[in-house]
């Protein structure tokens, strides 16, 4: 195809930054899970938007923060080893937050790799003031000049409303390489359905739990198949998962009072589900306990990390 361009742009910055919020306004569906929790992002994720000129692979990956646990420092090792595996690196800086010491230490730690593109993007416009967003424009263009970063765009957007998310697509695909389409026309991501099951589910239980709870959360998707010997026209997708948390007390707060919070979990995941796959789905869940998985060499291997 004359013309054709396709390549990978990566989404990077701190926790709680807009990444994930954004990958799925540009792929036009979701295909990462959001929460107001930081670090909801655990994994890599590509998204892929399909235009009649080009193919974009967006990557969304986990925030980039100062590690306390061997989770942290894994997710940590995760980002930098996608920068450099994409034609474009894109940093989100949420404009109703000051730009701090961890969007310093991103982007100077960004310095160090020097084939990319990189371009910056002031997320979250809605939540502020256009003032507001004036000044903080200006400091990323004074945060690339103290790291020695030349921004090829910098680029205002607000993914919750759509604002100039078409234009930073087209930012992104006019820095991609010619080449055909690495995926096939239609496929908006490339993660195994096990694996948007599981996430979707994570994303359900993470909806309402205190604080400290968040981070303790990891779900594996033990079984998952059609059921067999059902009408053609009524497929039903049976999925048995287990919702992992670091200690019994915490294994309380998800079942809830006689089973009641994991009912809403269940059912809220169900429907996500349902919409992603376009099946309807039997979804049975089971909360276990894996004692502080997240410090835990053989746990972490065991919960995929």
């Amino acid at each position: 195809m004359t013309g054709f361009v396709s390549g990978f742009a990566c989404f990077v910055g701190r926790p709680n930054a807009g990444k994930s919020t954004l990958t799925n306004a540009i792929v036009g569906q979701k295909v990462v899970i959001t929460s107001s929790r930081p670090q909801t992002t655990r994994t890599v994720v590509r998204g892929i938007l399909h235009r009649p000129d080009g193919q974009l692979i967006v990557v969304d990956t986990p925030g980039l923060h100062r590690p306390r646990t061997l989770l942290g420092e894994r997710l940590n090792d995760l980002v930098k080893a996608t920068w450099s595996e994409v034609d474009v690196v894109a940093v989100c800086f949420p404009t109703n937050e000051r730009i701090g010491p961890g969007d310093r230490f991103i982007v100077s730690e960004l310095a160090k790799v020097r084939h990319c593109t990189k371009i910056a993007v002031a997320t979250k416009t809605d939540l502020a003031d256009p003032d507001r967003i004036g000044r903080h424009l200006l400091d990323i263009v004074e945060l690339g000049k103290q790291t020695d970063t030349e921004w090829a765009e910098i680029v205002p957007v607000s993914a919750v409303h759509g604002d100039q998310v078409a234009l930073l697509a087209n930012l992104l695909m006019a820095q991609m390489p010619s080449g055909p389409a690495l995926y096939p026309d239609g496929e908006l991501s490339d993660a195994p359905e096990e694996a948007i099951a599981a996430e979707l589910i994570r994303e359900a239980a993470l909806e309402g739990v205190r604080d400290e709870l968040p981070h303790s959360i990891a779900v594996v998707v033990d079984e998952m198949a059609l059921r067999p010997k059902r009408p053609k026209d009524k497929p039903l997708l049976d999925i048995h998962a287990a919702i992992y948390v670091e200690r019994d007390s915490q294994k309380g707060i998800i079942i809830g009072h006689r089973g009641g919070r994991l009912r809403e979990i269940g059912t809220a995941a169900r429907t996500q589900i349902e919409a992603m796959f376009g099946t309807a789905v039997y979804l049975d869940l089971h909360v276990k306990v894996a004692k502080d998985w997240q410090r835990d060499p053989r746990q972490l291997r065991k919960l995929g990390f």
